[in-house]
């Protein structure tokens, strides 16, 4: 894999969200007998590629569909507006797929391999690693339309970060949790650059972010650049590691997004920031319950969906 090709998704938090919002029928160790070797394949499969280009830990964190092709009669998630060019990673998920096809065909989900993977990104970033309950089965459908309602993009305020979140089944708590995962990767000037050069009718700039990081960013993207490799950190600091530096620049007005800065907007919210600046072990364990929570909603378990043997295609 490319490093200098290679984007640093908004992990955006972490795992894709999915439609509905029960919990299903998942177990750790899902694979013990039919597929043992299958989390050690998927963790050298992404360490592997973790030691050529450490950002790939942003990019490893989405639900299996968004890793089907787009096809003549329909543009997929991965080719909408809000993923590309930003989402990458793929060729770590093909190449997890391909080796657990030869150690056990049919077995192992695109899915499952998403969840592992993320989790894995998260540990070699210095996260806490944790189990991964298994057992999800590949969704068949993947339409660019279904970003615009699932995703949270980067213009949100807390509210609707929290209504979105809710609907999901997820509380505020650990919305604030997830949004922790923009402590690793790198983000498109274009996420952000209304906030340095168009923010509102009665300020260019906006008065929420720090004026010498507003400087700083104004110099990393231009006004009017037209170059969509260009990227910058989304946390300063540490952009290759897994702490809780995204809390701290929130507290410095240095959050990059306003679905980041926002968080202070709120009481409850602005409590949990503090919270978590203080306490790197707290909010290490908090993330690794978020993301087991949130990889379990609405997932398809039993007979439904499909074992893929390609994760970009769907069965024929």
């Amino acid at each position: 894999m490319n490093p200098k090709k290679l984007n640093y998704a908004i992990i955006v938090l972490v795992i894709y969200f999915l439609n509905g919002n029960a919990h299903s029928q998942l177990e750790v160790g899902f694979y013990t007998y039919s597929c043992g070797m299958a989390e050690f394949i998927v963790k050298d499969e992404v360490r592997k590629s973790f030691n050529k280009n450490p950002g790939i830990a942003a990019g490893l964190g989405c639900d299996a569909s968004v890793l089907l092709d787009s096809t003549l009669s329909n543009i997929a998630e991965k080719d909408s507006p809000a993923n590309k060019p930003s989402l990458r990673g793929f060729e770590v998920i093909d190449n997890a797929k391909a080796k657990l096809e030869e150690e056990c065909k049919g077995i192992v989900s695109c899915a499952d391999i998403v969840a592992f993977a993320a989790r894995d990104s998260v540990e070699l970033a210095g996260g806490l690693g944790y189990d991964v309950p298994a057992g999800r089965r590949d969704g068949k459908i993947s339409l660019a339309s279904d970003t615009r309602t699932e995703l949270p993009p980067p213009t949100f305020n807390v509210n609707q970060l929290t209504q979105l979140f809710a609907k999901k089944g997820l509380t505020q708590d650990e919305m604030v949790t997830l949004s922790g995962a923009h402590t690793i990767g790198r983000s498109h000037c274009s996420a952000f650059s209304k906030r340095l050069y168009n923010f509102s009718s009665t300020s260019i700039q906006d008065p929420s972010l720090d004026p010498s990081y507003a400087a700083l960013l104004k110099r990393q993207c231009p006004q009017g650049n037209t170059n969509q490799n260009l990227v910058v950190p989304m946390d300063p600091s540490s952009p290759g590691t897994a702490d809780v530096g995204y809390y701290n620049d929130i507290l410095a007005n240095r959050g990059l997004f306003t679905s980041d800065q926002t968080l202070l907007t709120n009481t409850g919210t602005a409590r949990k920031v503090h919270q978590n600046a203080r306490n790197p072990y707290l909010w290490s364990n908090k993330f690794a319950d978020a993301m087991v929570k949130m990889g379990q909603v609405g997932v398809l378990t039993g007979n439904a969906g499909e074992i893929r043997t390609n994760c970009r295609v769907v069965n024929s």
